[in-house]
């Protein structure tokens, strides 16, 4: 069920029967030669659609601006700053828990965006209001991503350029496939380590045209084995998020200790 597409009549039944939400969250920023800006929202958006369709879930519009200064050299990178984002971010789900939903999972396609929904997560299940659980579509299929292949890169790599292929094969510029790869980089975190310390802030440091791994391993096929499978994946999610009792999903009880030395 998408949100902007329903009247409040409508939504008012949803609210008054089901408690679950997702809102799909990316960024605008590069990626590569070859890529569009929209990369990430693109697939978040699609993996949310995808999975609230076979499931009757709410889904929020799309919140396309991130966290990504560290793409700025690029242009049309847009951002927000981190604490910005977490604020805006939680109002959108206070916002939700306002007309009684209380489990939100983040459709995430955008790296730097964990660490700032899980700080918001934190935020609704410490105060009781929501139980709020951010997923990304490639940490779901770790396994098929090694499978289908070698140099899955980081960002704007064969895997996201696999997906955009699927998904909206027209803004690929696949005539600078080659070009992606040969400018880029195979992300080597290890490399970029001076005696245990991170060296970096951002991508360009690593990568002159953005972006890492071998992009002409994609095809639109393997982009839609992706898309199936991330989206089984989240789909399981919903479903198994769906059945849990809220009560269990909030936080446990100070511990107390009793004279026989046990906690309780």
């Amino acid at each position: 069920m998408y949100l902007p597409e329903q009247a409040w009549p409508d939504l008012t039944e949803y609210v008054e029967t089901e408690s679950l939400a997702v809102i799909p969250i990316g960024s605008t920023e590069q990626h590569g030669p070859h890529l569009p800006e929209g990369t990430d929202h693109l697939i978040a958006e699609a993996l949310a659609r995808a999975a609230t369709d076979r499931t009757d879930v709410l889904c929020t519009p799309p919140l396309r601006i991130g966290v990504s200064s560290h793409h700025r050299q690029f242009p049309g990178t847009m951002w927000v700053e981190p604490p910005v984002f977490r604020d805006f971010v939680e109002s959108v789900s206070r916002n939700l828990t306002y007309h009684g939903i209380d489990r939100i999972v983040y459709v995430n396609a955008h790296g730097g965006n964990v660490a700032h929904l899980r700080e918001v997560g934190k935020r609704l299940h410490d105060d009781e209001t929501a139980y709020a659980l951010e997923w990304m579509w490639d940490e779901s299929i770790p396994d098929l991503l090694e499978e289908v292949f070698e140099t899955p890169g980081p960002h704007g790599g064969p895997k996201e350029t696999a997906m955009i292929m699927h998904i909206a094969e027209e803004l690929v510029h696949e005539d600078r496939l080659e070009a992606a790869r040969d400018g880029g980089a195979v992300f080597d975190f290890d490399a970029e380590r001076v005696h245990g310390s991170t060296t970096f802030y951002d991508t360009i440091d690593n990568s002159q045209n953005g972006v890492f791994g071998d992009q002409t391993e994609a095809t639109a096929e393997i982009g839609e084995e992706l898309f199936e499978a991330a989206t089984d994946q989240l789909v399981a999610l919903l479903e198994w998020l769906d059945a849990q009792p809220l009560e269990a999903l909030m936080p446990q009880p100070r511990v107390t200790s009793h004279d026989d030395g046990h906690a309780r």
